[in-house]
Formats: C-alpha cells, sequence, structure tokens
C-alpha cells in the first residue's frame, strides 16, 4: 500500500477559498481507478508555519500511483492547483 500526503498552501488563503480548492480537490473522488481512498482536510489552527489543505490518497501500488499522476483528471487538477498553489510538499511512503 503506497500513501500519499501533500500539504498545499495557496496564494489566498480566505476561509472562502480554501473551501472552495478544497472541494475541487475532493472532486477526484471515484472518478481515477487506481485511487483507493482520498481524505482531504482543512488546517483548523491557521499558524504562521500551517498549509491550508492537506490531502491523503492510497494506492494498491507504486505503478497505480504512477498511473494516478498521469491521469487526466489529476492532471485537471494539478493545472488549477498550480494557479491557485503558492507553495505544496509531498510524501509517499509504502506500509
Amino acid at each position: 500500500m503506497i500513501t500519499h500526503v501533500v500539504l498545499f498552501r495557496l496564494k489566498d488563503r480566505s476561509p472562502e477559498n480554501i473551501a472552495r480548492t478544497a472541494e475541487v480537490l475532493r472532486s477526484m473522488e471515484g472518478k481515477i481507478d487506481e485511487l483507493l481512498s482520498l481524505e482531504v482536510g482543512v488546517d483548523v489552527l491557521r499558524s504562521g508555519r500551517s498549509y491550508d489543505i492537506a490531502l491523503t490518497a492510497k494506492f494498491e501500488s507504486l505503478e497505480a500511483l504512477g498511473a494516478y499522476q498521469i491521469h487526466p483528471v489529476h492532471q485537471e487538477i494539478v493545472k488549477y492547483m498550480n494557479e491557485v498553489g503558492e507553495t505544496s510538499v509531498c510524501v509517499d511512503y509504502e506500509s
């Protein structure tokens, strides 16, 4: 099992924009066969070191993660996040 975790900090950090962006990320659910589970959470502390949104996705294998990365639905999300995002960090681990 591969867990893919991405933290996003947005250019516009208003609560409305964060909520809208979280919904855009959630819109992938059920549209990509390789995506076994998807969780999107919004930061509640809003401290100076906080990121705005966390995405956690699970995949059966590294190959499935690779297929997700190039899937057209995911590519549309990447395009959107490149427009609204300031920065992001990622970790992928096997369990």
